[in-house]
């Protein structure tokens, strides 16, 4: 694909006449048909104008070296801005979920911890769908994060067994607590786990990283 075709895919794209484009750009009819014919080529500045116009880097233009010319470039370098964003509100999620606990001790708190982060994976998935560098922000991502969003299941689980087995009581928390449990033991027992399935996530995000 040449620089020739790729003006003129640009510009079909935008539903707009060869006269149109030469209007935004300043030049003549004649000489946008001869870019798209390859009779000839815009210079550097007719370039960048058209860059800007089109909402496309001069490397696509020139080399066609991007994937998503239709993408602007805030959408092209957006993924792991979307990923950051996303993980700042997962770890927000529970520490407020903490915050809550600790103050009133109610479920409640375990409620708003999981909308706050099926916001923040939200937040990345979107950038997921809009923009690039999508495989490098996947892994640190999952990384990152198995760290905020495993604590509070692994915790609700391991109250709700251990009320099952002991016949005692039980409730939705947002982390582990001596006076839910029967011992240290098991205190100790549900950190571990947790950290275990942590560390699971990760060397498998390392290993995946690593083969591709």
């Amino acid at each position: 694909m040449t620089i020739a075709d790729r003006i003129q895919s640009l510009r079909k794209a935008k539903s707009i006449s060869q006269e149109e484009l030469a209007d935004k750009i300043g030049v003549s009819r004649q000489a946008v048909s001869k870019w798209e014919s390859e009779q000839s080529s815009p210079d550097v500045e007719k370039v960048i104008l058209l860059s800007d116009y089109f909402e496309v880097t001069t490397d696509y233009l020139l080399k066609g070296i991007e994937l998503e010319p239709n993408l602007s470039r805030a959408d092209r370098r957006d993924a792991r801005m979307y990923s950051t964003v996303g993980t700042a509100v997962n770890f927000a999620g529970l520490i407020i979920a903490i915050m809550i606990w600790i103050e009133k001790q109610t479920p409640l708190s375990v409620a708003v911890g999981f909308i706050l982060m099926a916001a923040g994976c939200t937040i990345h998935v979107i950038g997921q769908l809009k923009g690039e560098h999508k495989t490098s922000s996947q892994k640190w991502f999952a990384a990152i994060n198995v760290w905020f969003l495993l604590l509070m299941p692994v915790t609700c689980i391991f109250n709700f067994i251990q009320g099952t087995i002991n016949g005692t009581w039980w409730t939705f928390s947002p982390f582990p607590s001596l006076f839910m449990l029967n011992s240290h033991t098991a205190f100790i027992l549900c950190w571990l786990l947790y950290a275990m399935l942590c560390m699971i996530t990760d060397v498998i995000v390392m290993i995946t990283k690593k083969t591709r």
